[in-house]
């Protein structure tokens, strides 16, 4: 959030962000608040664009960190494949999954095929940096699985 997205974003009166944060740091802490990976991930396409995809194009053009927001994708790109790391099924759950399926299980041998999809991407594809970050973490899902990735993301390695 610090690094990432908050740069990104303009003064709201009223607003200390800094609590707002800490709320949501709170809440996602809280073992009370259960949620199920099954609906984060539902509908990714009408959310990411929408929400990340901005933070991602105004964080490249001002030459800002891009590694958590392009892992985020990532992410989203790996679970569109449709299958987790033990082989079995997942039932995606995205308005646009018969477009994105499909990619997605391409992307083992073209990596950034996920990407090249304009309508969710805009240019994305064609800024190194954030092409760089996105397949480094799209590999290290593919060969060392999930928590192995997201426990280098964290620790910074």
């Amino acid at each position: 959030m610090d690094h990432e997205a908050t740069p990104t974003l303009r003064p709201v009166p009223g607003v200390d962000l800094a609590a707002y944060k800490r709320t949501l740091i709170e809440r996602y802490r809280n073992p009370d608040v259960r949620d199920t990976l099954a609906r984060l991930c539902a509908d990714s396409s009408n959310r990411i664009p929408k929400w990340l995809v901005p933070v991602i194009r105004e964080q490249a053009s001002r030459g800002g960190r891009l590694r958590n927001c392009a892992a985020i994708v990532a992410n989203w790109a790996r679970y569109a494949e449709g299958v987790d790391e033990h082989g079995e099924p997942i039932d995606v759950v995205d308005t646009h999954k018969d477009t994105l399926v499909p990619l997605a299980r391409t992307q083992r041998d073209n990596p950034t095929a996920f990407i090249e999809q304009r309508q969710f991407f805009a240019d994305l594809v064609d800024h190194p940096p954030f092409v760089e970050a996105y397949t480094s973490t799209l590999a290290a899902l593919h060969h060392v699985g999930s928590r192995t990735t997201l426990e280098r993301l964290v620790n910074g390695t």
